[in-house]
C-alpha cells in the first residue's frame, strides 16, 4: 500500500499538532521565522545553526501578502510563498513550515509554545519579536550569527545592476 509523503509545509492547526506529538516524544522545538525569498549559504547556514538548538525546526515563513508590508521592494518576493516554502521543506534541518500572513509571528509563536526561539544576529535578543513570551515559560531566545556578505536584498541588487 503506498501511503503518500507527509507534506512539511502545514497550516497552524497541523503545525500545533505535530508540535503536540514532538513534546510527546520529549524533542526540544526550535522556531525560526523569516522570507527566505532568494535561498543563499546564508539562509542556509543560519537554518542548520537554528536546528542544533534542538530535536526540530519549525520555521515561520512570511507570506507574500506580509513580505509586502514589510517594504522590502515592490517587486518583493520575487518567489511566491508556495515556492519559498517548498524550497525550505527540501532542506533536512527543516521540519516544517508554516506560512503566516500577521505583520509579526507572535501570534504563531504563542500558539506554537516552542522551547527555543532563534532570529539572525540582526536581531538583538532584547528585540526577538515572542522573546519575552517563551523566556517567561522558561524557553530560550538566541540571536545567531550572519553569514558576512550573504543577503538575499544584496544578490537582487547585484542582480539588478548585472553583476
Amino acid at each position: 500500500m503506498n501511503v503518500p509523503p507527509v507534506s512539511r509545509i502545514m497550516d497552524l492547526v497541523e503545525v500545533q499538532r505535530m508540535a503536540h506529538v514532538w513534546r510527546l516524544k520529549s524533542d526540544r522545538i526550535v522556531f525560526t521565522n523569516g522570507v527566505f525569498d532568494i535561498l543563499h549559504n546564508g539562509h542556509c547556514t543560519y537554518l542548520e545553526q537554528a536546528a542544533a538548538h534542538g530535536h526540530r525546526l519549525i520555521v515561520g515563513l512570511n507570506s507574500d501578502a506580509g513580505v509586502r508590508r514589510l517594504g522590502k521592494g515592490e517587486d518583493r518576493p520575487l518567489n511566491t510563498q508556495e515556492d519559498r516554502a517548498q524550497v525550505l521543506t527540501a532542506l533536512r534541518c527543516v521540519d516544517a513550515v508554516v506560512i503566516f500572513d500577521q505583520d509579526t509571528p507572535l501570534e504563531l509563536i504563542q500558539a506554537i509554545g516552542p522551547d527555543v526561539l532563534v532570529k539572525g544576529g540582526d536581531w538583538s535578543v532584547d528585540k526577538i519579536v515572542g522573546g519575552e513570551y517563551v523566556k517567561n515559560y522558561g524557553g530560550e531566545v538566541h540571536s545567531l550569527p550572519l553569514v558576512e556578505g550573504r543577503s538575499t536584498t544584496a544578490l537582487v541588487e547585484r542582480i539588478r545592476h548585472g553583476g
